[in-house]
């Protein structure tokens, strides 16, 4: 079903796991998607997969965290794609530590990462959604944004500020027709969990009612919704994607 049709989508960190599952579920849903990694090499990854499915796509390399570098890659986008109708900020990293052991670069990179190119990415679309009067901002934050993790204070600061920030644009851009919604992960299977050892694995398990770890998918099709018609009415909210995790 066409439920994106002819819109543009633009997804950072699309290069793998989470990214790369939303870029290709709006693909089959009908956008159009502008794939953004930290190469460009393998963004064009995924924008490969993407013509395959007879959709249009383009790929750029950039560091969210590096202002110019965004605000370059933005005309570049809105130059070959014409507009921009969705923007999911995804990329993220992670740098765990104990807080004693973090050191000032742990802290800055993953903030500067997570938190800053969201808002340097959404900063550099504002014009082009305000004066189009219509757009859907997807923030992907996470479960530990909620509930905060020992050895994440760096990561959980990151995701909670990005949902404060979520709802301060969703107040700012509503008058516009703009939506801003987050969507806060569990625990899913990516390059990022990949590396758990299995007793930390079997003692998350424990913790999730559905009794399993997530899939990027199930993250794909919560940024559908709100993306597509059903999340019109939807803005300034965090949709938990965890099996029960956080209630």
């Amino acid at each position: 079903m066409s439920t994106l049709a002819s819109q543009v989508a633009v997804v950072s960190g699309a290069s793998r796991g989470i990214g790369r599952a939303i870029a290709l579920k709006f693909a089959a849903a009908g956008a159009n998607v502008v794939c953004l990694a930290r190469t460009a090499e393998n963004a064009e990854k995924t924008a490969a997969e993407i013509r395959a499915l007879g959709r249009q796509a383009w790929s750029f390399g950039v560091d969210v965290a590096d202002p110019g570098a965004i605000n370059a890659v933005a005309e570049q986008i809105l130059a070959a794609a014409g507009k921009v109708d969705i923007l999911v900020n995804n990329a993220g990293v992670t740098k765990d530590t104990l807080l004693m052991r973090m050191t000032e670069a742990d802290w800055d990179t993953v903030l500067n990462t997570n938190l800053r190119g969201a808002f340097l990415f959404t900063k550099a679309f504002t014009r082009a959604f305000l004066k189009q009067r219509s757009g859907r901002i997807i923030n992907i934050s996470s479960v530990i944004g909620l509930i905060g993790n020992a050895g994440q204070c760096n990561y959980a600061a990151s995701k909670a500020g990005l949902i404060g920030f979520t709802k301060s644009v969703a107040k700012e851009f509503g008058s516009r027709g703009v939506t801003c919604n987050a969507i806060a992960p569990g625990f899913i299977e990516t390059d990022m969990t990949a590396g758990l050892d299995e007793k930390l694995k079997e003692g998350l398990l424990r913790n999730i009612p559905l009794g399993t770890l997530g899939q990027p998918d199930d993250i794909a099709e919560a940024a559908l919704y709100l993306a597509g018609p059903g999340g019109r009415y939807v803005t300034g909210q965090v949709l938990t994607v965890d099996g029960g995790m956080v209630m």
